[in-house]
């Protein structure tokens, strides 16, 4: 398989917002590096019934969580009532609508909330306090790098699967 995608391992040693913002750029190319080579349908295959779960699926829902976090909560955007890709009526739409999604727009929508979430984080102090997210919970930029770090990490955990299911690709 022929990759374009360029993962640079975190360093070993660096400050915190080094050392935090290194591992989710880590692992937002891990998930890129899982879908490349791939076609619209095989980023469509799902895993196991009764699971709605695809890789094109997890690039979707990873372009709401970043959208979420960094834009609505960090910065405070009005960024309505609806995701991307769910509405209150559906709310796992970024995972179940897929059958007639354009996989070459939905990537660049995902590449687009990655580079506001860059945006958004670029030299603000880790302490610095987002509004309230969904619970009422005030978070911080920290929390916010540490879930986004936990977050991929898991789905990659996924697309690690599912690409096994797709061509048997596994690692890295």
């Amino acid at each position: 398989m022929t990759t374009t995608t360029t993962r640079i391992d975190p360093p070993m040693a660096a400050d915190e917002p080094a050392m935090l913002t290194a591992w989710l750029d880590y692992h937002r190319a891990t998930l890129a590096l899982k879908c490349e080579g791939l076609t619209d349908e095989q980023l469509k295959l799902r895993s196991v019934p009764p699971s709605t779960l695809s890789l094109l699926g997890l690039v979707r829902h990873m372009a709401e969580v970043e959208r979420y976090w960094f834009r609505t909560i960090l910065l405070g955007e009005d960024t309505g009532p609806d995701g991307l890709y769910w509405t209150r009526e559906d709310p796992d739409g970024d995972f179940d609508n897929i059958d007639g999604a354009d996989a070459a727009a939905d990537f660049a929508v995902w590449r687009a909330e990655v580079a506001a979430a860059r945006a958004a984080s670029e030299g603000l102090p880790l302490e610095t306090a987002g509004k309230r997210d969904r619970r009422g919970e005030q978070v911080t930029l920290r929390w916010i790098l540490v879930h986004m770090v936990e977050e991929y990490a898991r789905h990659n955990g996924h697309a690690d699967l599912l690409r096994e299911l797709v061509d048997g690709v596994t690692g890295e």
